[in-house]
């Protein structure tokens, strides 16, 4: 079930009804199996077989958090540990890296001149099964570390994973922040649901009128790199870069809206970061949910910056690595975070300063996007080489020649959002228009109303991008 179909506002209303049609009468326990019900219905509506692998995630971490806390010494402790993190990554090594693995071994044996068959299965990758897994994985950890006692409320534990407005792509919660919460009792908040749902309008103006026009001109350059010269490709990095944005903000902004219209609170994980002056910014304002995961559970017991220069930089570039695997089993994505660490390396020697500092942060951001967007090795070999290229070939795609009317209108609206994205600072989009008057900020709903309306491109399949991670 996707955020932008109709299937799914059909399960909200029914959902939110239930849900605060018994406050009076719900325990929290009663409470949280309703949201584990709700979470199920919603994840299971891509394939029902995927909630046996949450399912196993849940349980095990559950029973797993508890035989950690309560264990004798320093070694059983360890041992809990380490079943957990081999059961949730041994999951995700085999859903998502299984073919990635074994054919990149046949292709390394073949240099030394043995033949090898992989055997590639035909496996079917689990919607969020990244996100959902690193939740859990940090709850095992905390307890392990000491910073966070296991709940013994299993309907709280299973709610807090599988909550279905993060479910599928975020923002990955910590336990020690969110899992409180599904013990709390839930009173209905008119200005709290007023509040999330302008993030719900915000986040679905970004993702339909934006992201989705963004995506049908970006890819026929993607698809078709050689009928372009190297300013449309650079062109397709630009759309590709708004579009990823506000694909997955627009989706963060729903997800962080939804919660408060049930009366939990979800961490910010978007803060404006093409107005970086840093990679180092960027980073701290970019999927933040995951980049502070990597931070914590990775860069830091790595020895972070407490180490020798160098073991530092070995540290953010492992840590970067490591990132881009997570994003999928392809050797691009390898290349896409070996780029950011390597900039954020340069960082540690060189500091960009002055006005020109976030475009040309922003202009390398969007290079870098390309290997990112690329679908294998040789593709990317191609863009690369389109990239230089300087021949009188197409620049801009034919949609917009022909629906030039339309694609103009779109062009000065994503103007009036960026200058809004720059205004809001570090409010988000619900904290921004509560500062505006009462018709003021009407007016403004209801143009955001019709933009969508007008100039939402309906015509794509509902989806998120970050659905494939």
């Amino acid at each position: 079930m996707v955020f932008n179909s109709l299937a799914f506002l059909v399960f909200f209303l029914l959902f939110f009804y239930l849900y605060w049609f018994t406050e009076r009468r719900a325990s929290i326990n009663w409470r949280n199996l309703l949201l584990i019900i709700g979470s199920y219905i919603f994840y299971g509506w891509w394939d029902w077989r995927f909630l046996g692998l949450i399912l196993i995630s849940s349980s095990a971490d559950y029973l797993l958090g508890l035989q950690i806390h309560k264990a004798a010494g320093n070694k059983q402790r360890k041992f809990f540990l380490i079943l957990s993190l081999c059961i949730n990554l041994g999951i995700l090594g085999f859903f998502k890296y299984f073919n990635f693995f074994t054919e990149s071994f046949a292709e390394l044996l073949s240099l030394f001149g043995f033949q090898a068959n992989p055997s590639s299965l035909n496996i079917i990758l689990p919607v969020g099964i990244s996100f959902y897994t690193f939740q859990t994985m940090s709850y095992a950890i905390d307890i392990y570390r000491g910073q966070l006692t296991p709940t013994k409320n299993a309907l709280q534990f299973f709610a807090f994973v599988s909550f279905f407005p993060q479910l599928v792509a975020g923002p990955i919660e910590r336990a020690s922040r969110f899992l409180p919460q599904f013990a709390q009792k839930k009173t209905f908040d008119y200005s709290k649901t007023v509040s999330g749902l302008r993030l719900m309008l915000w986040g679905f103006f970004k993702k339909i009128v934006i992201a989705d026009n963004f995506a049908v001109l970006a890819e026929p350059i993607f698809n078709n790199p050689t009928e372009y010269s190297g300013l449309g490709i650079i062109f397709g990095s630009v759309l590709f870069a708004f579009q990823i944005y506000c694909d997955f903000s627009g989706y963060s902004d729903i997800a962080i809206g939804l919660g408060k219209t049930m009366g939990f609170d979800l961490m910010t994980n978007f803060n404006k970061p093409y107005f970086s002056k840093s990679f180092g910014k960027f980073w701290s304002r970019w999927h933040i949910s995951l980049s502070t995961w990597f931070r914590d559970y990775v860069y830091i017991p790595l020895g972070g910056n407490r180490v020798s220069k160098a073991r530092r930089n070995l540290n953010l570039m492992v840590t970067f690595l490591l990132s881009g695997l997570w994003h999928g089993a392809n050797f691009t994505f390898l290349i896409w975070g070996f780029l950011h660490g390597l900039m954020l390396i340069i960082e540690k020697k060189v500091k960009w300063a002055g006005p020109m500092a976030a475009p040309f942060v922003f202009a390398l951001c969007c290079l870098f996007w390309i290997p990112f967007r690329a679908e294998s090795i040789q593709h990317l070999g191609v863009l690369t080489t389109q990239l230089i290229t300087i021949d009188a070939i197409k620049i801009l795609p034919d949609l917009i020649h022909s629906n030039l009317l339309r694609y103009s209108a779109i062009a000065g609206v994503f103007a009036v959002f960026m200058i809004l994205e720059k205004k809001m600072k570090d409010l988000n989009f619900s904290e921004y228009v509560n500062e505006f008057s009462k018709p003021a900020r009407v007016s403004f709903y209801y143009a955001l109303l019709l933009c969508i309306l007008l100039l939402g491109n309906f015509d794509v399949k509902p989806s998120f991008i970050y659905f494939q991670f």
